[in-house]
């Protein structure tokens, strides 16, 4: 086998990258993401794209986020290990193979082989995410009423909740941000994505019992990609009652009266109850999304991730 070769490209040999099919790229949306051409890298054996990646980040972010294209050829896994290996952004990884993956013989390959290569790179599995996609031939979802929806200006009232939230949560990168700092750094975590995200801070809502108690909050968001579910989360003492479907139908609504056509949104697949309320409200999932985080020893933390 000849020897391999790692390069970073830029806007002149950016073409490069193209030359590879994503079988797993099956709706084009890898394509429609803006990468830049210098956030992009190859690896290539006599000449050819046997490997790439296209790390990814906000328009005023001066480093990458995460790696959201990555991609091998048939029996190149230890290529893909060494061009994430040698990238000079330890970040995280995210797959995001269709939904079927796992029934289509050809999609399991293509997958399981991006698997090997991020294992071998030592990067370790994370979590496995449903990604939806609301528009408007689903149909608006009901508002129960049950609620009362307001914004509040004071972070430290999101804070707070985020940190009662995260105290019985679900969601692996809270996890994960817990058990490397506390759930000060869980909620610290979340506010500084809200806050990256290019929507009005005035959006924020808090929700309340008819006796005025604080329920949840929600945060319809944009982020680069268009308006998105930034999160919805109830308080410990309020959970039983389905208010996560009150909360994710009036963010929706918010989302819908100020133009939005579309919404995405992701949660964790063990997430049971959210993803019910997902279903409830009528949200397809249209992708799943598998994230890997590097090796400890290389791992760069970024302030914020993006959501879906």
């Amino acid at each position: 086998m000849t020897d391999l070769v790692i390069r970073a490209l830029d806007a002149n040999d950016a073409r490069l990258f193209d030359t590879m099919p994503d079988p797993l790229d099956t709706r084009g949306a890898n394509r429609l993401t803006r990468h830049r051409p210098e956030w992009k890298r190859v690896a290539l054996r006599d000449g050819v794209v046997v490997a790439r990646g296209a790390w990814w980040g906000g328009p005023d972010d001066p480093e990458p986020l995460n790696v959201n294209w990555f991609d091998v050829l048939e029996g190149e896994e230890q290529a893909g290990a060494e061009l994430l290996r040698s990238a000079p952004w330890q970040v995280e990884l995210e797959l995001n193979p269709p939904g079927d993956w796992r029934e289509v013989p050809a999609l399991r390959a293509a997958t399981e082989a991006r698997f090997a290569a991020a294992r071998g790179a030592g990067y370790g599995l994370l979590a496995e995410r449903f990604l939806y996609r609301w528009t408007p031939e689903c149909g608006l979802p009901g508002r129960p009423g049950r609620l009362d929806f307001r914004p509040d200006p004071d972070d430290a009232v999101f804070f707070d909740a985020l940190r009662r939230i995260h105290s019985v949560t679900l969601d692996a990168h809270a996890l994960t941000d817990i058990e490397e700092g506390g759930l000060d750094r869980a909620a610290q975590s979340d506010l500084d994505f809200f806050h990256w995200c290019p929507s009005p801070r005035e959006w924020w809502q808090v929700a309340r019992t008819p006796t005025g108690e604080l329920a949840g909050i929600h945060v319809p968001a944009h982020n680069p990609s268009g308006p998105c579910i930034g999160f919805v989360g109830v308080l410990p003492e309020h959970r039983g009652h389905g208010y996560a479907y009150d909360l994710l139908a009036e963010c929706t609504h918010f989302l819908v009266e100020r133009g939005a056509d579309f919404v995405s949104a992701a949660t964790d697949r063990g997430n049971h109850p959210m993803a019910a309320s997902f279903v409830r409200a009528g949200y397809p999932v249209v992708r799943e999304r598998i994230n890997f985080r590097p090796p400890a020893d290389g791992r760069h933390r970024v302030a914020c991730r993006p959501a879906e």
